[in-house]
């Protein structure tokens, strides 16, 4: 070919190259140092690779960062939401899909006892130092500007951990292997069909616009410009054919339109079908590449349009959650745990999901955390009126005395609870004091119930109820829920419950309420009511712990017709124990 004839080769993809400069402290990333940006590009370019990543990125952040121990924390929580504020937390987890690693600024109190404040800091702006001996990475440099360091010359931030100043850079990356200073995003291979997506996009606008095909021959047909006129030439048409990246142009200098050039077969009639079979095999490959198990996860039509099987969506929805989302959720709160541990919090940090309801799972959640983590609901909005209920209940006091505990009998409890006894009636004195307390109060524990607890010669006798039996993998919400709450109750509170939707759908032939006292969690219910008496010797003196306080208890107990059954076995009025096992003759749930 003559040395009048130039190729230009407009684009072609290549893997980053991370150097160490000797002339710098700092790695570059990328031939040019600039390898971010390319991410960059690829992702503002591509039609597709931008649909994937921000969707991704809504699935990930979710409704933001949260905690389901928070209402047993509260002020925990709220140091950890003072210290990472949503826009942060949103930036992390827009910088971790794109470019494959996030930064966080740790600001510190003066005295360094405590991080007053984390900050998104752009990833893409910092260049990680040579590490030292031991292979650690000891700081960061930033630039608002790699392409010009001679105008914004980098400065060193401390990696964190590695110095005692105010502000270090906590890096946030997953492990590539082979690299040693910076990750690669999770879909480098389909990059080389981002940017082919991005020429396809680039040449049918410049199709359309100029009427200029990719497969051409320019002939200058006016003479032989000098060199340096011909690399002038070369330079202007380059920047009209901003279109034809991945393409060949041919650029013939030539005496005169006879010596021109010519080139054989050059168009091509067939290109509309090429570019949609060359844009479907994009589609394609960056949806591998990211993962996606299923295009209408993200809104994309397949090739049957919209509809799919409902069961296979939800599938690819649970698929692509746990291979995508939940490691990418796992990488930041592994982060912000560390974070906080400095400042000595410790909470069960998860991201709020916009998973459907629908396609959770809960009949194998062990706990309300979990079932909080799965569903993005806090309890409270899923059931508040079980919430409710168990703000009523009352907590050991460790100053009680359990006198005794048993399985609640349903045709003797309430001749139980009245713990006036003929003897007692006679004598005013007494009468007087008696402040009944049978039920289960922690609202109000101080509050007088004229069917509770009972004040005998100075010592408090209260009678409480308690939710119990064991805990199964298959233990439903309800059950689970009141189990591990572990509190105690008045019978008036339970009773209430019967006007409450605490367990949804478990009434009869559906319905949303029921007697819980009765019927527990509803059919097939392995749970029960235990009945627990307690006696308080608040300002008599007496010990709670000395072996006279239970002997004086349970002889006014006794004296004051209050019956000590000393785990005497009754009838166990469990749901799954009754007839039809709880459920109405004809239930199908049985």
């Amino acid at each position: 070919m003559s040395k009048d004839i130039h190729i230009l080769e407009l684009a072609a993809y290549e893997q980053p190259i991370i150097t160490e400069s000797k002339r710098e402290d700092w790695v570059e990333f990328g031939d040019d140092n600039n390898y971010y940006q390319f991410l960059i590009d690829c992702y503002t370019n591509s039609t597709t690779q931008n649909a994937i990543i921000n969707n991704t990125n809504r699935l990930v952040y979710g409704k933001g960062l949260s905690a389901s121990d928070a209402s047993r924390k509260p002020n925990e929580y709220a140091a950890m939401m003072a210290l990472f504020s949503k826009k942060c937390t949103r930036y992390l987890v827009s910088d971790l899909k794109l470019l494959g690693q996030c930064a966080m600024q740790v600001i510190y109190t003066k005295d360094r006892k405590k991080i007053a404040q984390v900050e998104h800091i752009p990833v893409q702006l910092l260049r990680a130092e040579k590490c030292n001996e031991e292979g650690k990475v000891e700081a960061y440099y930033y630039s608002d500007d790699w392409t010009d360091t001679k105008n914004y010359k980098p400065q060193r931030i401390p990696a964190y951990g590695c110095s005692k100043e105010a502000i270090e850079i906590y890096l946030i990356r997953p492990y590539s292997v082979g690299l040693k200073y910076y990750s690669l995003p999770d879909y480098i291979g389909c990059l080389p069909y981002c940017t082919l997506e991005e020429s396809i996009s680039e040449y049918l606008l410049n199709e359309v616009n100029n009427g200029f095909s990719s497969r051409s021959v320019i002939n200058f047909n006016n003479g032989q410009p000098s060199d340096e006129q011909q690399r002038l030439i070369k330079s202007k048409v380059l920047n009209q054919l901003t279109g034809t990246q991945g393409e060949k142009v041919i650029i013939s200098f030539n005496n005169n339109a006879e010596s021109k050039t010519t080139v054989d077969a050059m168009p091509v009639n067939d290109a509309p079908d090429l570019y949609a079979t060359l844009a479907e095999e994009c589609l394609r490959k960056i949806m591998l590449g990211n993962n996606v198990t299923s295009p209408l996860l993200f809104g994309i039509a397949s090739s049957n349009g919209f509809s799919s099987n409902a069961d296979e969506l939800k599938d690819s929805f649970i698929l692509f959650d746990n291979m995508v989302i939940r490691p990418m959720q796992e990488l930041l709160i592994d982060a912000f745990d560390e974070i906080l541990a400095y400042n000595g919090i410790a909470l069960n940090l998860y991201f709020k999901t916009l998973k459907p309801l629908e396609f959770t799972d809960l009949s194998g959640m062990m706990d309300e955390e979990q079932i909080e983590e799965e569903t993005g609901l806090e309890l409270s909005e899923v059931n508040k009126e079980l919430q409710d209920f168990i703000a009523l209940g009352e907590e050991e006091n460790e100053e009680w005395l359990l006198l005794d505990e048993y399985e609640v009998d349903y045709e003797t409890d309430d001749e139980e609870n009245t713990l006036l006894s003929s003897d007692i009636k006679t004598e005013l004195s007494f009468k007087d004091k008696l402040i009944n307390l049978v039920s289960t109060g922690v609202a109000f524990p101080n509050a007088k119930d004229a069917k509770q607890d009972q004040i005998v010669d100075g010592i408090k006798f209260m009678t409480r109820y308690v939710y119990a039996g064991d805990i199964q993998d298959n233990t439903r919400i309800f059950c689970r829920t009141m189990l591990q709450a572990n509190k105690i109750y008045r019978k008036k509170d339970i009773l209430n419950m019967k006007t409450k939707a605490v367990n949804p759908g478990w009434g009869p032939r559906g319905k949303d309420t029921y007697s819980i006292w009765l019927y527990k969690g509803g059919g097939n219910c392995h749970h029960f009511w235990q009945k627990r008496i307690y006696v308080s010797f608040e300002g008599t003196g007496i010990d709670v712990r000395s072996p006279l306080a239970r002997t004086v208890s349970i002889e006014k107990a006794r004296k004051y017709g209050y019956s000590i059954k000393n785990n005497s076995v009754l009838v166990e009025k469990r749901p799954i124990d009754m007839k039809n096992r709880g459920f109405l003759p004809k239930n199908k749930k049985q």
